[in-house]
């Protein structure tokens, strides 16, 4: 059977879980196992440049040590992509990339919901690189941290930043900008009438779609 891998590079044992349960949808009988593991060396939850700088070693170590037909990063800021790229002889796709080429096909402009004000020049280095920026209609924070996402309240703060991502800057498809959001999709979903992203899904269908189509590296 193939083996997806998809890492989260924060120590945060929760996150994963959020991560892991979102891919239930994913998973299929006799279709390829959907494997989730933390990163322990990683910081609780990855929020600054330099939380992204030290988890990219890392994060190629254990993609080493683990034996899998395709990897996941499972952080928006896709750290170590590159490198992990550069190393593995199989796909590796980070959850910011694959959730913003997922966008392109539902809408034409989407919007972003960041944790912190502090992410948002990092998801635009991203946009700009891939060339997408006229398709970007705005990226706003919540002011939550990574490890906050559980919290109370949570739902409703989303709610009101992509109702101004929607009714402001026209975003017609919405993106959750953090691997621990993608639990909310649904009731998200439901309020805004919008489609929502949750980024680590659309990579582990990115992925599922490159090991049934036979492609062994990714782009």
């Amino acid at each position: 059977m193939a083996r997806i891998f998809v890492l989260n590079p924060n120590s945060s044992i929760g996150v994963t879980a959020e991560m892991d349960a979102a891919l239930d949808r994913l998973r299929t009988a006799g279709g390829p196992e959907i494997v989730c593991g933390t990163l322990a060396e990683g910081p609780p939850g990855i929020e600054t440049q330099e939380h992204v700088e030290r988890v990219v070693l890392p994060i190629a170590r254990r993609f080493e040590a683990e034996p899998a037909d395709a990897y996941v990063i499972g952080c928006f800021s896709d750290p170590g992509l590159a490198l992990a790229r550069e190393n593995l002889s199989r796909p590796v796709f980070g959850i910011a990339e694959s959730a913003f080429h997922l966008a392109l096909g539902l809408g034409r402009r989407f919007g972003i919901v960041a944790i912190k004000a502090g992410s948002i020049p990092r998801h635009m280095r991203h946009v700009r690189s891939l060339g997408l920026a006229d398709r970007l209609a705005g990226d706003r924070p919540l002011g939550v941290g990574v490890t906050e996402m559980a919290g109370a309240g949570v739902v409703e703060r989303i709610v009101a930043v992509g109702t101004r991502l929607r009714d402001e800057d026209g975003a017609d498809v919405l993106i959750l900008g953090c691997a621990s959001m993608g639990g909310h999709r649904a009731a998200i979903e439901a309020a805004l009438g919008l489609p929502v992203i949750d980024p680590t899904q659309a990579a582990v269908a990115r992925a599922l779609g490159f090991l049934a189509l036979g492609y062994g590296r990714a782009a």
